[in-house]
């Protein structure tokens, strides 16, 4: 049995501004650049549904703030809806965005020589909370 998901302009929309929302803080809180262009590409190359839905060319990302607050306002709802929105309609696909968003989070946060400022650490807790609340 094949599960059709639909997804309105608006649900997709949601789903690029949570992934890649969740790279701009890390990079807001500090990460390091190289960190950041790992964590798109990890979006850029998922798969299944969410993979296409990330990987699409589209305009519809915007976030604003002068804030890494400001920022984390407009994001972790984001990532909160996004598995919601999937998880009503298919929860292998809501289980692949959350896989999806961990692995850019993790990629984004271990890439300077180290472990992650504290800074970093944090907002990487607060990512996987939206994403699990």
């Amino acid at each position: 049995m094949t599960v059709t998901i639909i997804l309105t302009d608006q649900d997709k929309s949601t789903l690029r501004t949570a992934a890649y929302g969740a790279v701009s803080l890390l990079a807001a809180a500090g990460a390091p650049h190289k960190g950041s262009t790992q964590a798109s590409i990890v979006l850029t190359s998922a798969t299944g549904l969410v993979g296409h839905v990330l990987a699409a060319k589209s305009k519809d990302i915007h976030l604003q703030g002068k804030s890494v607050a400001e920022l984390a306002d407009q994001v972790l709802p984001a990532l909160t809806a996004a598995m919601s929105l999937l998880g009503q309609q298919d929860p292998g696909e809501a289980d692949n965005f959350r896989d999806t968003v961990l692995v850019a989070v993790e990629a984004a946060a271990r890439s300077g020589k180290g472990e992650p400022s504290p800074a970093v650490a944090a907002m990487a807790r607060k990512i996987t909370a939206a994403l699990d609340a």
